[in-house]
């Protein structure tokens, strides 16, 4: 639905989902208006209603376009706007009035700087007293910002500001999946994926309107915490590689460690005698170390969305000479397995101990389980790539 003044190329869009928000809505345009007069920019407005009230009504009467969805959550929303949006940036938020788009001109000069992705900062900017519940503020934000900034090493502030601008190409790149409230972690998150250029600005927070509830406090007590939570898990998704790659290099290093000095007998260093159950212990730690490796580098060729990092693990796992070196020591192990074998069958079915070939048995098992795994994280690898690859074509 397009209003009687629609304005024509615009350089940024206010896209902004609203559900049944009549108190606010005419308000929120006419702040929106203000923003963009202030910042020199030529914008639209962009409600995505999926409520039953006069929403639609007001938004149009205030001068903005608006996009009827039915109610199917907040992140599909943005996916049901995005073949919708004419600017060349997007700003994202409530349509509440507690993100104040009077002073959006911040923004548009962080775009027009040259940012992809530009982030409001509630705890950098101003919190109205009372705007924000305690469980929020000192618990809920900083906790699960702090959380993704770890795993992601990345530096931001409010991760769950929902007053946040994105160029249009990049969020087409993007490719949304989130249907809730997970939008805005999985927003953060590709965006450090996808390496772009990211920039903060202080925003202002305001009360909710007198008369009005939260779309949490609709929802009930538990509101808040199935949102923490659905969030949480977008970013252990989104950041899987981080309990994957590098604890899992430090897994491998240590069980090698552990395995093959000892595949000719003991070793003792000072008061401690390293043993074969010191080898069955590194065989472990080793065989789940590959693993964790293995799993993280298919996980970072899930979120390449240039191309690049699958052209570094392609360098360095052909397939012609990874399957030759599976190969190699899948052979190696069954003759060191057949070594061990034949002096268990040549005792009457009993591995004797203290005997160098039990630990030789050992190390063979590892090398022909690190072989069948290279073998088939090859394959995995190169099968996925071409999927990534497919799923990207238009």
């Amino acid at each position: 639905m397009l209003p009687a003044a629609d304005v024509a190329d615009p350089e940024i869009s206010i896209v902004v989902p609203a559900l049944n928000e009549e108190l606010t809505i005419a308000d929120f345009v006419a702040w929106c208006h203000a923003g963009l007069a202030a910042a020199g920019v030529v914008g639209e407005i962009l409600i995505v209603d999926s409520g039953s009230d006069r929403t639609t009504e007001l938004a149009l009467a205030g001068g903005a376009r608006v996009l009827r969805t039915p109610k199917r959550g907040l992140g599909r929303a943005y996916i049901d706007a995005l073949p919708f949006i004419r600017g060349r940036y997007v700003l994202m938020g409530d349509c509440d009035c507690t993100y104040d788009f009077r002073e959006l001109a911040p923004f548009v000069e962080k775009f027009r700087a040259g940012a992809e992705f530009v982030m409001g900062s509630r705890f950098r900017g101003y919190i109205e007293p009372g705007s924000m519940p305690p469980l929020h503020r000192y618990l809920g934000t900083p906790v699960t910002t702090a959380i993704l900034n770890v795993i992601f090493g990345s530096r931001f502030s409010d991760i769950h500001c929902g007053m946040r601008g994105i160029s249009r190409d990049a969020l087409q790149r993007m490719d949304l999946r989130s249907q809730s409230w997970e939008y805005a972690s999985e927003m953060v998150l590709k965006s450090v994926h996808m390496g772009l250029r990211t920039e903060e600005v202080p925003i202002r927070f305001l009360k909710d309107r007198e008369g009005r509830l939260s779309h949490h406090k609709r929802s009930g007590w538990f509101s808040p915490w199935q949102a923490a939570w659905i969030n949480l898990r977008a970013m252990f998704v989104y950041g899987a590689n981080f309990f994957l790659f590098k604890p899992g290099l430090v897994l491998l290093a240590l069980g090698l460690l552990l395995t093959l000095p000892l595949s000719f007998g003991p070793l003792t260093v000072g008061p401690i005698t390293f043993s074969l159950h010191w080898m069955l212990l590194g065989l472990s730690l080793a065989t789940l170390g590959l693993q964790c490796v293995y799993m993280g580098i298919l996980s970072q060729v899930f979120f390449d969305y240039d191309g690049t990092v699958s052209a570094r693990w392609f360098r360095r796992f052909p397939y012609n000479r990874m399957l030759a070196l599976s190969g190699l020591l899948f052979a190696a192990g069954v003759a060191l397995g057949g070594l061990m074998t034949g002096h268990y069958l040549r005792n009457g079915f009993r591995l004797l101990a203290g005997q160098t070939v039990n630990n030789l048995g050992v190390t063979g098992i590892l090398f022909g389980v690190f072989g069948f795994m290279t073998f088939t994280f090859t394959l995995l690898l190169h099968s996925t790539a071409v999927a990534v690859r497919r799923g990207r074509s238009p």
